[in-house]
C-alpha cells in the first residue's frame, strides 16, 4: 500500500474506510478512488467512474465547488509483469466520499455501512467547521480593527490626515485587492446594504486576505518612508494587487467571488452571550 494510508492502530478494528483514508503533506485528508471502488466492491472500475460522476453531478447541484472535493490525477500502479502504467484516479475529500455512497449500489453491504459512516463524519465535520469558521472570524475581525489604527497611523505619517484622504487611500486598498472594484462595487457585488460594513460580512479566508492587505502595507509605508497621499494610495493599492496575485498563483478563490456572510455583530452577541452565562452568579 502506498505509505500515504493511515496505519490500523495496535489492536484495533478501524472502518475499511479509514484504513484507505490518506493524508498529504499539508495534513489534509483524502481518498484515492480507485482505493474507494475495491472497498465497496466495484471489480470493473468503469463501472465506478458512472458512480462518482453522479456525485459529482450532486455536488454541483449542492452549490457546492466540484473542484474542492474531487481531484483528478495520474497515479502509476503496478501490473502483473511489475511494470507501472498510469491510471486515471480521482482525489476524493471526505464529503465527496459521503455524495459517492450515495449513489453506490444500495444492494451492497458494504455501502449501506458506507452511508452510515460518511453520513456521520460529515456531520462532526460540519459542526466543527462551522465552530471553527465562527472563532476564526471573531479573531480575525477583532485583528483587523486593531490592525486598521496602526495603518492609520502609519498613513497619517505618510500625509493622509483628513478623513476623506483616508478614505480615498482605504479604497486603493480595495481597488488592488479586488480586481478594480471600489468600495461601492464590492457593496454592490455582495449584495450588501450602504449601512453594513464590508468588513463585518466577511468570512475568515476574506478576512485573512484583507488583513495581509493591511499589515503589508503599514510595513510598507514605514520601511520605505513614504511620504506624500499620492504614493500612500499607490502602494495601498501595489500591496492589494500584490496579495491578489498571490491568491491567484495559489488556486484560490477571488475575494470578490466569496460569499458575503452573516453580520458578525451576531456572532458577537452570540459570544458576549455565552461568556455571561458561564460567568458565576452575584453573592446574595
Amino acid at each position: 500500500m502506498p505509505n500515504e494510508l493511515q496505519p490500523s492502530p495496535p489492536g484495533g478494528h478501524p472502518s475499511p474506510f479509514e484504513r484507505i483514508r490518506r493524508t498529504n503533506a499539508a495534513g489534509v485528508e483524502f481518498w484515492s478512488s480507485r482505493d474507494f471502488a475495491q472497498v465497496l466492491g466495484y471489480a470493473d472500475y468503469r463501472n465506478f467512474e458512472q458512480v462518482i460522476q453522479k456525485a459529482r453531478t450532486a455536488c454541483f447541484n449542492s452549490a457546492n465547488r466540484i473542484e474542492d472535493h474531487f481531484v483528478d490525477v495520474t497515479e502509476m500502479v503496478q501490473i502483473g509483469s511489475g511494470a507501472m502504467r498510469p491510471v486515471q484516479t480521482a482525489y476524493l475529500s471526505r464529503y465527496a466520499c459521503y455524495l459517492v455512497v450515495q449513489n453506490a449500489d444500495p444492494g451492497k453491504e458494504i455501502v449501506a455501512l458506507g452511508q452510515t459512516y460518511f453520513a456521520v463524519q460529515t456531520r462532526r465535520q460540519e459542526l466543527t467547521d462551522q465552530a471553527t469558521e465562527a472563532e476564526r472570524r471573531l479573531l480575525l475581525r477583532e485583528e483587523m480593527k486593531l490592525h486598521n489604527v496602526k495603518l492609520a497611523g502609519a498613513a497619517k505619517d505618510a500625509g493622509v490626515v483628513e478623513p476623506m484622504d483616508y478614505a480615498i487611500f482605504q479604497n486603493h486598498g480595495y481597488v488592488g485587492l479586488y480586481g478594480g472594484l471600489d468600495m461601492r462595487a464590492i457593496h454592490r457585488r455582495k449584495g450588501l446594504k450602504k449601512s453594513q460594513q464590508i468588513l463585518d460580512h466577511m468570512g475568515s479566508t476574506e478576512l485573512a486576505a484583507n488583513f495581509f492587505r493591511a499589515t503589508q502595507t503599514e510595513e510598507k509605508l514605514r520601511r520605505e518612508k513614504i511620504s506624500g497621499k499620492v504614493r500612500a494610495n499607490q502602494a495601498h493599492r501595489e500591496v492589494g494587487a500584490k496579495v491578489r496575485q498571490t491568491i491567484r498563483e495559489l488556486g484560490g478563490t477571488m475575494p470578490e467571488d466569496l460569499p458575503a456572510a452573516e453580520s458578525i455583530k451576531k456572532l458577537e452577541s452570540q459570544q458576549r452571550k455565552e461568556i455571561k452565562k458561564q460567568e458565576p452568579d452575584d453573592a446574595q
